[in-house]
């Protein structure tokens, strides 16, 4: 149950801090005023959409936070799968956007992803909006509806699983039956690329010490000019007239160890100058070694050139291209492998392939017939439950199906989908006399609307989410209907905590808290307060609903008795 909201910089919202009650409150106030927008921070902190247009207009950042009373079973068991321990029953829900893009979301202090956030969110909180009604509309989220109803999304779960086996063995099977020379000329492909590979004893990183090592053998002349000139620097010239860098720094070390011996104060530059000293010794000792080591080999020279040649080829043949790393032809030469064994194997796997691939389609034609089973049963249920509903609802000739038929197709195919043999379809005849339709047919936005109200609300014992919230469930309705809708989210609300937004009076009476959402201008700033209105506040919303007129006599009369009546004021 959503027990507080705190919003800060989100849309037209400043700052609002909204309590919510058990039972059922209306969320109400003038057109435009930003009813819309309490709803949209809600989604927003669930984990649904998140944009920098949902920031307010001067600031940086965008943040909602709600505490929740967790008490269905499924939201306790995720906390605890996290790690996530709540405080007295309670969790702290936070989420942020920022002008960057970025958003960010914790559940109780700790950081989720947006995935971690919806997944839990689903077992909070249910959003039923325009976009949601238009569901109803398509034919394939009807399955989804029942399935619900019936309790069997586990079973469902698993039977996809079952199913997607299946058509992966037969994928392997198809493979395993293409033409035979096709497969032996891959089978030829596979073993030459293999046998190529191996023969060139290739290692990781090869290609990058050959090209260092051509580098420095076809650069031999200029590398050892360049030795010889550094060798001399550091050694000074063979004729004597010249000082090395290291004859010359043991001069000068010589001459500051004299003028330290009279100042002690230099004797911290002599340490440094004796440092020095030993430090460009054994450099210029260690080019001398070099310059040894350093002998021209034009044969060694070609056997790299002709490796790196190989390696090239190797690449063109094998990898991405030929800056790829070796890594790539060794990983193309592994998949080969593999693909060789199931190809050489497919004589011994086919007939132990076809064997477990009629044992699975027997098992899945056996799931199927069982979950068929329990929608059929509980199809019939359904179409009663939905069918009263709309009775109470004001569609009183109305008859509602969810229909059943088999999925076209023989023993061969199994005549089954990823989700079982039935093709389902939610049918309504709203008029006596109309034969049933898909309720894509249905015309009057207020037919839908209440639609989803029922199905809603036969749906709600079958998880344990706390909160229905639902935005323009009075779509064309008024009258009579508004009144049986009120009264029956009010029954509807014993059992869960309803929050709707509405701007028909006759649905808010029913309510058992009100909050009311109203625009203010303040200079060039507009703002969306939100706050709730009891006793005479109250009446004179109400009236406002009825009339437009908060002030006069006769809608504050009127908005009175209508509390009194339906409201238990």
């Amino acid at each position: 149950m959503l027990e507080e909201l705190d919003i800060k910089n989100f849309a037209l919202i400043d700052t609002a801090h909204v309590e919510f009650g058990k039972g059922f409150t209306v969320l109400s106030g003038e057109t435009g005023a930003g009813k819309s927008i309490l709803i949209g921070s809600l989604a927003f902190l669930l984990g649904g959409k998140s944009g920098v247009e949902q920031i307010r207009t001067g600031t940086s950042e965008a943040q909602v936070c709600g505490t929740f009373l967790v008490e269905g079973s499924d939201a306790l068991s995720w906390l605890d799968e996290h790690g996530i321990e709540p405080e007295d029953g309670r969790i702290l829900v936070r989420r942020i956007i920022r002008d960057s893009g970025k958003s960010s979301a914790w559940i109780g202090g700790t950081p989720v992803t947006k995935a971690d956030l919806l997944d839990f969110a689903s077992f909070l909180v249910d959003i039923h909006g325009q976009h949601e009604q238009q569901s109803l509309m398509k034919v394939s989220e009807h399955r989804r509806y029942l399935d619900i109803y019936a309790d069997i999304v586990g079973e469902v779960r698993n039977f996809t699983s079952m199913y997607s086996d299946l058509v992966e063995k037969r994928k392997l099977l198809d493979s395993l039956n293409t033409n035979e020379t096709e497969r032996r000329n891959r089978i030829d492909m596979l073993s030459f690329a293999v046998e190529e590979i191996d023969s060139a004893k290739l290692k990781p990183g090869e290609d990058e010490d050959l090209e260092a090592e051509e580098s420095r053998l076809s650069s031999y002349e200029k590398l050892f000019g360049d030795i010889e000139e550094i060798c001399g620097a550091f050694s000074g010239d063979d004729s004597g007239s010249g000082l090395g860098i290291v004859s010359m720094l043991h001069r000068i070390g010589a001459t500051v160890s004299h003028a330290a011996s009279m100042d002690k104060s230099l004797e911290a530059l002599d340490g440094r100058i004796q440092s020095a000293f030993y430090e460009l010794d054994d450099i210029g000792e260690e080019f001398k070694h070099y310059r040894q080591t350093l002998v021209f080999d034009p044969e060694h020279l070609a056997q790299v050139q002709d490796r790196l040649e190989l390696i090239g080829k190797l690449k063109k043949k094998y990898a991405s291209s030929t800056r790829s790393p070796i890594s790539e032809i060794l990983d193309y030469r592994n998949r080969a492998e593999e693909e060789l064994s199931s190809l050489t194997d497919s004589g011994r796997d086919r007939e132990g392939l076809e064997k477990s691939i009629a044992e699975a389609e027997k098992n899945v034609y056996v799931a199927a017939k069982q979950i068929s089973a329990k929608r059929k049963a509980a199809s019939e249920k359904m179409s009663a439950a939905i069918e009263e509903i709309l009775h109470k609802l004001g569609m009183k000739e109305t008859r509602f199906r969810v229909s059943l038929s088999e999925k076209a197709g023989d023993q061969m195919t199994q005549k089954c989908g990823p989700y079982g043999m039935d093709d389902i379809e939610f049918l309504i005849s709203a008029n006596p006399g109309s034969p049933l339709q898909g309720l894509a047919k249905i015309a009057s936005g207020g037919e839908l609307s209440r639609v989803m109200l029922a199905m809603k609300t036969v749906l709600s014992g079958a998880d344990m989410v706390g909160t229905l919230v639902f935005d323009e469930i009075d779509t064309g309705i008024g009258g009579e209907v508004a009144v049986s809708v009120g009264d029956h989210m009010k029954k509807l609300a014993s059992g869960k905590q309803i929050l709707c937004i509405t701007h028909l009076a006759s649905i808010a009476v029913y309510a058992d808290n009100q909050i009311k959402i109203q625009k203010g201008v303040d200079g060039s700033s507009t703002s969306t307060h939100v706050f709730p209105v009891e006793g005479e506040e109250r009446v004179k919303e109400i009236a406002r609903m009825l009339s437009g007129d908060a002030s006069s006599e006769a809608s504050l009369e009127h908005a009175s008795a209508m509390l009194k009546k339906f409201g238990g004021m």
